[in-house]
This record gives structure tokens, C-alpha cells and sequence, in this order.
């Protein structure tokens, strides 16, 4: 089990945008198992491979309670999108902070899976909201680029103040 390092906000390699997996080999498949890992021992319930530096289209994602149905979303794209709907969200690159960000309820999306598989993903709820979630992380944007100017100051704030009680 390697756990990989998480990428704090506001770390400027967070804002790089991955590139296309082109071939599902060995190497991908050790970086998905290291993501698995690390999202789980974290804990989370989404990862994005941007987030441990790595800048690669590949997601996991578990969202059950049981913590084990992994999903696995390689060059995810979203076909549509419906509605809107706001719902608090975290950030493993964020720690501690909670904050409601509005997104599409529903949701369609094509990806390949772990073994190189295309799949359609239909879905609403947690699980859509977790997808844009690390999509948005793919294309180099953290989620509380979506809050308003006064609320990003005062998490950078509370970030600083974090880092340096840590030391």
C-alpha cells in the first residue's frame, strides 16, 4: 500500500490541467491502486490524480458506506447536465473547510474504467456532485475558486493559520 502526498490549496500545482490517459498499462493501474490508498486511509470519499501531483485524466471515487465499490474514471467527460443544486463540499486539498457550492443535479458521463472499458455513468445525488467535484480538479480548479472573493480570503486565512500552528 503506497500512500501518495496530497496537494494543499493553495499549491499553484493544483491549477494544472491533465492531460488524456493514452494507454492503460501497469503504470496506470499502480496509480490508480496508490490513489485508492490514499483516498481511503485519508479518509475521502474522491480523489483526482492532479491532487498527488500526478497530471493524468484519472479519478477514483467511493462514495458507499461500506467503502468498497471504487470507482474508477479515466478521460471522464460529461455528455449533459441538469438542474442545479447546492450542497456542502470538502476537499481532501482542503482540509477543514466545508462550504455549499451549487452544481448540476444530474449528470451523464463517459469515461473508461480500470481495465480500458467505456462506460455511461447516469447519475444525481452525492455521486454526481462528487464527479464535478474532481473533474473541476482535472482542469486546475480547486472548489473554492467557486465561492465569492470575501469567503476565499478568509479560507486562505484560515489555511495560513493552520500551516503555521502545524510547524
Amino acid at each position: 500500500m503506497a500512500l501518495l502526498p496530497i496537494l494543499h490549496y493553495p499549491d499553484p500545482r493544483l491549477h494544472k490541467v491533465a492531460v488524456p490517459v493514452t494507454r492503460i498499462d501497469d503504470k496506470i493501474r499502480k496509480l490508480i491502486k496508490d490513489m485508492a490508498d490514499t483516498m481511503y486511509a485519508a479518509p475521502g470519499i474522491g480523489l483526482a490524480a492532479t491532487q498527488v501531483d500526478v497530471h493524468l485524466r484519472v479519478i477514483v471515487i467511493d462514495v458507499s458506506e461500506t467503502r468498497d465499490q471504487l470507482q474508477v474514471l479515466i478521460n471522464p467527460e460529461i455528455i449533459s447536465a441538469e438542474g442545479e443544486k447546492e450542497c456542502e463540499e470538502g476537499c481532501l486539498s482542503v482540509p477543514g473547510i466545508y462550504e455549499k457550492v451549487t452544481r448540476a443535479e444530474k449528470i451523464k458521463v463517459s469515461a473508461l474504467d480500470g481495465d480500458g472499458r467505456s462506460r455511461i455513468i447516469e447519475t444525481d445525488g452525492l455521486l454526481a456532485v462528487c464527479i464535478q467535484h474532481e473533474m473541476d480538479h482535472l482542469v486546475g480548479r480547486v472548489f473554492v475558486e467557486k465561492l465569492s472573493q470575501l469567503k476565499q480570503k478568509r479560507i486562505a486565512a484560515k489555511l495560513h493559520k493552520q500551516q503555521r500552528q502545524a510547524m
